[in-house]
């Protein structure tokens, strides 16, 4: 088992890198790809009815935060 250790140490290390780093490169893609079609879509004449929503609640949140204020 000693002659083992080393390996499987490293082993773990490197694997569990690399799977934290694929991970996080996919989750920053899938953002990233979100993050465009947003900008695309508040550009958009008309703008698109779900982001009229979003936007409308977006609004509404801001007023209920100042009136508490």
């Amino acid at each position: 088992m000693n002659a083992f250790g080393p390996a499987v140490v490293l082993g773990l290390i490197f694997g569990f890198m690399w799977g934290i780093g694929c991970s996080l490169a996919i989750m920053y893609s899938i953002f990233l790809g979100g993050y465009r079609k947003a900008i695309k879509e508040s550009l958009a004449e008309p703008p698109p009815e779900r982001y009229r929503k979003a936007f409308e609640k977006i609004q509404a949140m801001r007023v209920r935060k100042s009136a508490a204020h």
